[in-house]
């Protein structure tokens, strides 16, 4: 597994709640070569004196070369904390859409604990999932991502939208199309 080991003084801005690491506050990097270019793997962040701060997706090529996923030590990023963090997202009340054409986010990246995660679903019954996978943690769990979101809402339409310029950033290729389910037809209308 990877280690960073946070600048002197860095690790104040993840003990106040920043989900990131930013290049710029890195000390060191410890692990073997293979991992320090695997994105999406799972790091371990640590202060300059060597005390745990927080597992993080690592990305080796963005400016944020880790996002947030738990402060717990005691917390393993596995399948299982994906689901229960995709379960929880989906349990917050949300504004009641008022046309067939009206989006609703479902879950909103970190303020839903799940970093770089954007879904919104369009349409009725059964309607679409669609998602940007917009950091290479998620990235990394996108299968284990898309089989939660279709057990969670039964919505067996997921499309992955993918902006250029934000998986650019991140190392990423922009891919957009069917993840599961029915393509997204040529022509949708949205509020």
């Amino acid at each position: 597994m990877l280690i960073i080991t946070i600048k002197q003084g860095k690790e104040k801005a993840l003990l106040a709640g920043e989900p990131w690491v930013y290049l710029s506050a890195i000390s060191r990097i410890d692990g073997k070569f293979e991992e320090r270019l695997k994105s999406g793997a799972t790091t371990l962040i640590r202060s300059s004196s060597g005390q745990f701060l927080a597992r993080g997706g690592w990305s080796p090529k963005s400016q944020i070369r880790a996002r947030i996923w738990t402060l717990d030590e005691k917390e393993a990023v596995d399948h299982a904390m994906i689901k229960r963090r995709i379960q929880h997202a989906l349990t917050k009340p949300r504004p009641v859409k008022n046309s067939k054409t009206a989006a609703q986010r479902l879950i909103n990246a970190e303020a839903d604990q799940l970093p770089g995660l954007v879904v919104d679903y369009y349409g009725e019954n059964p309607g679409y999932l669609v998602c940007q996978f917009q950091a290479a943690c998620v990235d990394a769990w996108k299968v284990t991502i898309v089989k939660a979101l279709i057990a969670e809402t039964g919505c067996p339409n997921v499309y992955e939208h993918a902006d250029e310029l934000i998986r650019a950033g991140e190392g990423l290729p922009a891919n957009s199309g069917s993840l599961a389910g029915d393509e997204l037809p040529i022509e949708f209308q949205f509020e």
